[in-house]
């Protein structure tokens, strides 16, 4: 089933919501390696940056901030810098940290990652994995009550740190069962079976494979494991795959649904499960269905990855990506479509992108134009001149393949966000009525020759020249066939 995934992040809305779990704070300290030490046969990092980021629960909370929530935190830090530190940069998120327990008895977690050139060496951990003091967990559980009361979502975020016990779970269940609101579980490895009360857990192969108690080395395997563990919880399981996207099962149903996702370059997979687990929330806040969901978690999930570290997500970041996903046929629209879509982009503070030209026969020369073009911002729009405006242009042989295909061509590109059709001579009506920030042209041009490039500086925007790649075009490889005949 295709979705329109800017349409479903469209309907996102501000709601309360409450994050309980394990939080920690999470640091990189990145440098150089040079040398070997001559204390013993081990890598010598010369320290170049150190900085710090809020973790665990806290990061889920934070990117739920960035995607508008109204966020109460919940979760338990040592009386000590770094618990101060770490509540320091919930607030500076916007986060209530009122939830945050204090426990003198046991230290922050502290997750430390030493990098060299972007390639992790070691991670030092601090961190007491004990159950909560019961005072401590009376504490936590009635902080979870209080949050819960009105949330419009709940997520449970299990690091296997002690702070969901037995009885702070059953307070968020009961409170959240009672306030109507669903409840999202990142859990951990181990029982599921303590996680019963909630609406969608949502396990990586690894989690789901320890939960079940089973292996899983194919379908049939993940099919099993996820019915086993549905029937255990009575929740909905949906199982994140990475590039394979999300494989869901309801309660009920013996149905498997996959959710896709598209592939992207990964640069770091900290922090994907808290962004997923963040959208879901905010999308069942919303009134999404479970399935819709998870296409808008798989969503975040593929923004988050694409960045360095926990990566940073708001609605600005989810609904770009969102537009980036669209499939062929929905980049392929009319220009009033089209203009609707630019100023949507403009209002969320992106800067749109223009470019056009007959794309007869596509080669290499097109595509690193049109991904020098997509480059200069944040959404690139392809005008595509009409077969009877290619036929004006080139003449009656021309175009040698059809608008739409040409069209379809195009639209298959991840760097092109919309495909328009124009039948005039130029696009200058069309520049018009999108009235994009950047005009883009290749090299075969000079800037005074652009049409458009006037009206676009007049609204403050700028026009951009590719240079050439060789003597590629469309003209001469159609030339150079014809003689090839002849």
């Amino acid at each position: 089933m295709e979705r329109d995934l800017a349409e479903l992040v469209s309907r996102l809305q501000p709601a309360k919501v409450a994050v309980i779990g394990d939080v920690m704070l999470d640091r990189w300290v990145s440098g150089r390696v040079a040398r070997v030490s001559p204390e013993a046969p081990i890598p010598v990092l010369e320290i170049h940056q150190e900085r710090s980021m809020a973790g665990g629960a806290a990061n889920v909370a934070a990117k739920a901030a960035g995607l508008g929530a109204e966020v109460v935190l919940v979760g338990v830090v040592g009386e000590d810098a770094e618990g101060r530190e770490l509540a320091r940069m919930a607030r500076g998120a916007g986060i209530d940290t009122r939830g945050l327990v204090t426990d003198g008895r046991r230290p922050t977690t502290v997750k430390t990652r030493l990098i060299a050139r972007h390639q992790q060496m070691l991670r030092a951990d601090r961190e007491d994995r004990n159950p909560l003091h019961r005072a401590t967990a009376s504490a936590v559980g009635q902080a979870a009550r209080e949050a819960v009361a009105g949330a419009g979502a709940v997520i449970v975020e299990d690091y296997g740190k002690g702070t969901l016990t037995p009885g702070v779970l059953r307070a968020v269940f009961e409170a959240a069962a009672g306030a109507g609101a669903p409840v999202v579980v990142d859990p951990c490895c181990g029982d599921f079976r303590r996680y019963a009360g909630a609406t969608v857990i949502t396990p990586n192969l690894a989690e789901a494979a320890a939960g079940a108690g089973m292996r899983i080395d194919d379908e049939a395997g993940l099919a099993q494991a996820m019915r086993h563990l549905v029937g255990m919880t009575g929740a909905a399981v949906a199982v994140t795959r990475d590039a394979r996207g999300i494989s869901l099962l309801r309660p009920g149903s013996e149905t498997i649904e996959q959710v896709p996702t598209t592939a992207v370059d990964v640069f770091d997979v900290t922090g994907a499960g808290d962004a997923v687990a963040a959208a879901m929330a905010l999308s069942l806040a919303a009134g999404l269905d479970l399935s819709d969901a998870c296409a808008v978690a798989n969503v975040a999930g593929r923004s988050v990855v694409q960045q360095f570290g926990v990566g940073e997500l708001d609605m600005a970041r989810l609904r770009r990506e969102a537009r980036s996903v669209a499939g062929p046929d929905r980049k392929f629209v009319d220009r009033t479509t089209a203009a609707a879509r630019t100023a949507q982009v403009r209002s969320e503070g992106g800067t749109v992108v223009f470019t056009n030209g007959c794309f007869d026969i596509l080669h290499y020369g097109h595509a690193q134009l049109l991904q020098e073009a997509r480059a200069q911002g944040d959404f690139l729009v392809v005008g595509l001149n009409t077969d009877a405006s290619v036929r004006r242009l080139k003449g009656p042989g021309r175009p040698l393949v059809p608008e739409e295909q040409r069209a379809s061509m195009l639209a298959l590109y991840p760097f092109v966000d919309l495909v328009v059709l124009f039948d005039e001579d130029t696009p200058l009506e069309l520049v018009l009525a999108l009235r994009p920030d950047v005009i883009v042209k290749g090299g075969d041009y000079r800037p005074e020759e652009i049409v458009g490039g006037p009206e676009v500086a007049s609204w403050g925007g700028r026009v951009h020249v590719v240079p050439l790649i060789g003597e590629l075009s469309t003209s001469r490889i159609v030339g150079r066939m014809q003689e090839e005949e002849r």
